[in-house]
């Protein structure tokens, strides 16, 4: 599994329809809003480096709203606890 975190530069007044729009795509498993140089931040999960490609370069790039994308592509998680055991509810 590929993990990448792509940060976005989004037009004014565009954040929250185009998460929900980003949400909707094959790949992308969270959207966040964030402070800083970048408006949101989608997490892809793929499994292959071309479908990864496919994605920002097919899917996002041309969404309407998008100004800039910025992917980084992750090589290793490190994390002191189990990340699926954050969001257990009730456990």
């Amino acid at each position: 599994m590929i993990t990448a975190f792509v940060m976005f530069t989004i037009q004014p007044g565009l954040v929250k329809p185009l998460a929900e729009r980003l949400l909707e795509l094959p790949g992308i498993t969270e959207v966040y809003s964030v402070a800083g140089p970048y408006d949101l931040v989608a997490i892809a999960r793929v499994k292959h480096h071309e479908d990864l490609a496919e994605l920002v370069t097919e899917h996002i790039a041309h969404l309407e709203g998008v100004v800039r994308t910025e992917t980084l592509t992750a090589f290793r998680a490190f994390s002191k606890r189990d990340l699926g055991l954050m969001w257990d509810v009730g456990q």
